[in-house]
Order: C-alpha cells, then structure tokens, then sequence
C-alpha cells in the first residue's frame, strides 16, 4: 500500500454557508429536479445547525434518490462549458451507495469534515476504502462528489481530482462491478470529443488501480 504524504495541492475558498447553499442550488433548478419547493430547501438550510469552526467544510446535499448523477453532471460548470457522464457508462445512476453507509431518510441532509484525499494519491479504490473507515471517514457518494464541485468548483482542479467510491453497482450476482466513480476535468480527447477540453467529467476508474491525479473524496458524517 502506498505511503500517505502531505497535502500540497492548492489551498480552496471555503464552501459557504448552508443557506448560501440553498440559494445555488435553487438558481440551478435542483428543487424542481428534486421535487420540492424552494421554500423547502430554505427552511432546511436556514435550520441547519454548523459551528464557526465546522462551517468551511460542511455541504448541503440533495439525496441521490431525488435527483441521480445523470441530472447534477450537466450543472457543473468550468471555463463556461458544461459538465458530462462518459459515454461509456450510461448505467451512472445504477451506481448506488455501499450498503454500510447511512444516507440520512430525507430529500437534504448535511456532510461535514468534507476532504478531497489528496494524501491518498496513487491508492487504488480497495486500497483506501477500508483505511477510510480507519480514519474514521465515510467515502462521498458520487452526487455528494457532485454536489461538492457545484458549490466549491476549485474543488476540482488539474492533477488534483477525486473518486468517490461511496457509490458502486452492484451485479446481478451480488458482486460488485469493478468500477468505482471519480469526477476530474476532460481533455477533450477520445469520445469525449475536442469541443469538452477543459468541461468538468463524471467517469469510472477500476477498483485495483491506481492513479497519481485522483484523491479520495470523504467526510466526518452526514446528518439532518
């Protein structure tokens, strides 16, 4: 297993707070894909409990059962061009959460101590999940990742992008697909077509690989 390392990648703006958030997602039309109203997702942001400490790091998420991965992907903006599922994985919403993790029963719920895992850099996905859970961190899931990038979108720079194997699919066997999630930036080459250099990328990487360029997204917990 590789050795973890320090943090060097660039320091990101704060995410902000909670109702700051609400106000994102409801110009991007989240609520509707959703199903509730805007006033809903106010009163839940405006209710939302964060310490000053806990503040910088805590996200404002919408439960992947109510709007799925295909829905957020093309709300994610870079350099003016829209964000994009690869084309070969058009079973990205059958990607769902790991059976021990525990997404809050509501349309919106709370992650705080949100991480990028840079200092898992060159990890595979079997490698880091379980040392996660070590550390006492919980993987993101891939709309939580999404999520993240909507409202925080220096989350998501070159060299320095994400997996979010809290999401995996499940065969018809019970086992689980070798892919696991990850959002980084296209370079526009291959199927994704010159015309997306530079758009922010939902994809899939095998679970025994390893990559220098992508962290592994997680959190403290999630809660209402």
């Amino acid at each position: 297993m590789p050795e973890t390392v320090p943090v060097t990648s660039t320091v990101r703006p704060d995410l902000p707070a909670p109702p700051a958030q609400a106000e994102r997602l409801i110009a991007l039309g989240v609520h509707e894909l959703a199903g509730v109203t805007a006033a809903e997702v106010r009163a839940f942001a405006a209710a939302a409990e964060v310490s000053e400490g806990a503040a910088a790091s805590t996200l404002l998420a919408v439960h992947p059962d109510r709007v799925p991965a295909s829905a957020l992907a093309p709300l994610l903006r870079r350099e003016g061009k829209p964000g994009f599922v690869v084309t070969d994985m058009p079973d990205v919403d059958l990607f769902t959460p790991l059976e021990d993790l525990a997404l809050p029963d509501a349309p919106f719920y709370l992650l705080t101590g949100i991480d990028r895992g840079d200092q898992m850099a060159n990890w595979s996905p079997n490698e880091a999940l379980p040392v996660l859970g070590e550390q006492g961190r919980t993987p993101l899931v891939l709309t939580e990742g999404i999520h993240w990038v909507l409202q925080q979108p220096p989350a998501l720079e070159r060299n320095h992008c994400f997996m979010t194997i809290g999401s995996r699919l499940r065969k018809a066997n019970g086992a689980l697909d070798a892919r696991t999630p990850a959002l980084w930036i296209s370079n526009g080459t291959g199927r994704d077509g010159g015309e997306r250099r530079n758009a922010p990328k939902v994809g899939w990487c095998w679970a025994g690989n390893r990559h220098t360029w992508l962290g592994f997204a997680s959190a403290t917990g999630r809660r209402l």
